[in-house]
């Protein structure tokens, strides 16, 4: 691109970029709103209930995927009946229906309202009840040969036959007065059918004829849509649900609780958002600046992109942008530390902007693909909160690679061009070629001291499965099975005082104060109680200190034990999943198996570490470690690829150095890298995890502990091992002559003194 479209391009970028934050704090009038207003937010913010049904069915394969489409259907007819704006309900598995119902306060009438029995009927067209959805057997869909489209079928049982004919003769002779309206509000035709579920109108066909039959067909001029017909016979064919239903997990939370979260979370963002700017201000002098307007333009393009896409945003799921603010720099990091390090072999800066970008490219591709990678499987695996996280990971991770390749290089192309800032000094290096801030000019010896690292990692691993052994770990409620209640008492309690009223309901709970003046309580209990057992508990407290159920209870959370087990089984699979994905594509890029097998042992090492503190530190295990736990893999592996593309390169352009020195002068270059991202990653989390609700430490615990043993293995092990794989392949044929010499005049000289023992 010429320098002209250049400048034109860069205008405006930063004229999108100031109107873009302008629109977003402001909107446009009342024509749009702002960013925080179209954001959808999910009911961890907003408030609400949501509760996971299992289906109790002994069907599988597609007719289960018949029974929980028709279930879904029917309960999506009710939620909406009840009023309930922006509710969700969806299938999760096979087995399972997941319904959100933001805004909604009393869980248990809620949860009693969508898990009842549907109540199907046929009327009159003046309101006469024919037959119930007791007569129904079935209800298809075909194809309607004569109007075209789609028809419905019906069959009915043999009582629900005769009731039908004695209806259908009655609508037919056209002397019904009608009185009802059909789903759009009109009055219906005198031989009218009208079709209701759970007292709403589904349809109102007409009757042309006496149907003294076993089936019927629902038809219409120019035919039914198979949306429409599919949709219409679920309904009809769900008179009863076809399996019971049982509540397994269920939640409910105040929107004040989200609501002042979410101011918590977006205040500490902001603060993570300017320690970056500031770092990289710092560190990189005027390309530092080139960062920052990239990562302001992230952080629109990220969530407008959320706004778009239509995603619901959560907790977590703004926690998985934090995090990203901090990881997005890493690309602009590694390209400036190429660029800088083309300066010091005494290129002019614009030949080494050129060729800083080519160098870093690859690394850069294969270091966020990796995270990509982890984060994808996360979304795959995890549970609703969880997918937020992930999802906003996925969304932060491509746009980060898209501002670094694109923008950040549009903007350093045009300062290496200008007389005025295309200088050693602006690109923040001294005239020597040396970095102004320099974190560390290394000469590190890891391959010769890489035996006290494994020491050290062994040590711990032993260390914490010896606390698991004989302590267990602690596992949350999500993972066991269980209730938690957060409620705000309106006046100060003690916690013998709280066990004692509820001392009736044998919950062994475990009792925490949430607030300095002992008002607000979490109550714990491996019990997995349901709606109505936890409304007793909490009626029996509010009958004790006089709080208002439906606005004091701040939230409360019930799991049942199979939700737990299949998070651990979900953990275990999505780790596994994402290490053989991640072995397969670094074999593919690198071409050498021993890089993979390198950068998965390093993975094992994270995991086996992490889990060794949270059993040292008895830190809870729970839904959020997961996510944490993926992402530290992700993140972990990120580092490693940006250390071995090194040492690739370096193998091609030292081919006489020996593994050792090779290995070492690739870890001491990248290790201001690696630092430096660390160091951003880092500045997003403390504030956060200062600042947060503590559902969002829940996901930073892991993430922090996950960062530091994630570079600390990438430097310390990973390249290690990889030497240990290749150590061999590295020997010079001298040294491998000379080492075969050593090895055989050793055999020669035992010989010799065998021989002379047997003389």
């Amino acid at each position: 691109m010429k320098s002209g479209r250049r400048k034109v391009f860069a205008v405006l970028i930063i004229l999108l970029l100031i109107a873009s934050w302008t629109v977003s704090f402001t909107g446009i009038g009342d024509k749009f709103d702002n960013l925080g207003k179209q954001l959808k937010y999910g009911l961890d913010i907003n408030g609400g209930v949501y509760v996971l049904l299992e289906a109790d069915s002994k069907e599988t394969g597609t007719e289960l995927t018949a029974i929980m489409n028709q279930t879904k259907s029917v309960l999506e007819n009710r939620v909406n009946a009840m009023g309930i704006s922006e509710a969700q309900v969806s299938i999760e598995g096979t087995n399972r229906i997941r319904v959100e119902m933001p805004g909604v306060e009393n869980a248990e009438e809620a949860i009693e309202q969508i898990g009842r029995t549907a109540q199907l009927q046929f009327f009159l067209a003046d309101g006469t009840l024919a037959l119930t959805g007791e007569g129904i057997s079935d209800s298809q869909i075909a194809t309607d040969t004569q109007n075209g489209g789609y028809k419905i079928t019906i069959d009915f049982t043999g009582e629900g036959s005769d009731l039908f004919a004695d209806a259908t003769e009655k609508a037919f002779s056209g002397q019904v007065q009608p009185t009802m309206t059909d789903e759009d509000g009109n009055l219906v035709q005198n031989t009218a059918i009208v079709i209701s579920l759970d007292d709403e109108v589904i349809s109102a066909p007409t009757v042309n004829e006496k149907i003294n039959s076993r089936s019927c067909e629902i038809t219409r001029p120019g035919g039914f849509s198979e949306t429409e017909a599919s949709s219409l016979s679920a309904l009809i064919r769900g008179g009863a649900l076809p399996a019971n239903l049982t509540e397994i997990n269920s939640s409910v939370q105040t929107a004040s609780i989200g609501a002042n979260a979410l101011k918590l979370s977006v205040k500490a963002g902001a603060i993570g958002l300017g320690l970056v700017m500031l770092i990289m201000l710092f560190v990189y002098g005027a390309l530092g600046l080139v960062a920052d307007l990239a990562l302001l333009l992230y952080v629109q393009l990220v969530l407008w992109i959320m706004v778009g896409m239509g995603s619901v945003l959560t907790l977590p799921g703004i926690a998985g942008i934090i995090l990203s603010l901090g990881m997005a720099v890493d690309s602009n990091v590694i390209i400036f530390t190429r660029i800088r390090e083309e300066i010091a072999k005494g290129k002019s800066v614009r030949v080494a902007v050129d060729m800083g970008y080519k160098a870093a490219l690859s690394t850069v591709v294969d270091a966020q693909t990796t995270t990509l990678v982890a984060a994808f499987v996360l979304y795959l695996f995890g549970t609703t909160s969880v997918r937020g996280f992930a999802l906003t990971l996925m969304i932060g991770t491509v746009m980060s690679v898209i501002t670094a390749v694109f923008i950040t290089q549009l903007f350093v192309n045009l300062m290496s061009e200008s007389k005025t800032f295309g200088t050693n000094s602006m690109f923040g290096v001294k005239e020597d070629g040396t970095p102004k801030v320099n974190l560390g000019n290394f000469h590190f010896k890891f391959i010769e001291k890489r035996k006290k690292f494994y020491a050290i990692s062994l040590a711990i691993i032993i260390v914490g499965f010896g606390f698991a052994a004989i302590k267990g770990f602690n596992y949350g409620i999500d993972f066991t099975g269980g209730t938690m209640m957060q409620i705000e008492l309106g006046k100060e309690a003690t916690i013998d005082e709280v066990k004692d009223t509820i001392a009736e309901y044998d919950l062994n709970p475990t009792i925490v104060y949430a607030s300095d003046n002992n008002s607000q309580i979490i109550i714990r209990t491996i019990k997995d109680l349901k709606s109505a057992e936890r409304t007793e508990v909490i009626n029996t407290l509010a009958d004790k200190y006089g709080f208002d159920p439906a606005k004091d209870v701040l939230a409360s959370e019930e799991f049942g034990p199979t939700v737990g087990k299949d998070l651990r089984q979900n953990a275990i699979k999505s780790i596994l999943i994402a290490a053989a994905v991640l072995l397969v594509y670094i074999r593919f890029r690198f071409k050498t198996w021993q890089y993979g097998l390198a950068a998965v042992a390093g993975l094992a090492h994270d995991v086996l570490v992490t889990l060794s503190l949270y059993a040292i530190l008895r830190l809870t295990i729970n839904n959020p470690f997961i996510a944490g736990i993926l992402t530290v893999v992700g993140y972990s592996i990120n580092d490693t690829i940006v250390v071995f593309d090194r040492i690739r390169e370096n193998t091609k352009f030292f081919k006489r150095k020996q593994n050792v020195e090779l290995i070492d002068t690739s870890i001491n270059q990248t290790l201001s890298r690696s630092l430096m991202t660390s160091l951003t990653t880092f500045a997003v989390m403390v504030p956060l995890f200062v600042m947060a609700s503590q559902e969002l430490r829940g996901f930073l615990i892991p993430l922090i502990i996950g960062v530091f043993v994630g570079t600390y293995s990438s430097i310390f092990l990973c390249s290690p091992i990889f030497y240990e794989l290749t150590k061999k392949d590295g020997i010079s044929k001298y040294e491998d002559n000379k080492a075969k010499a050593e090895k055989a005049k050793k055999k020669s000289a035992k010989r010799r003194d065998d021989e002379g023992i047997r003389l």
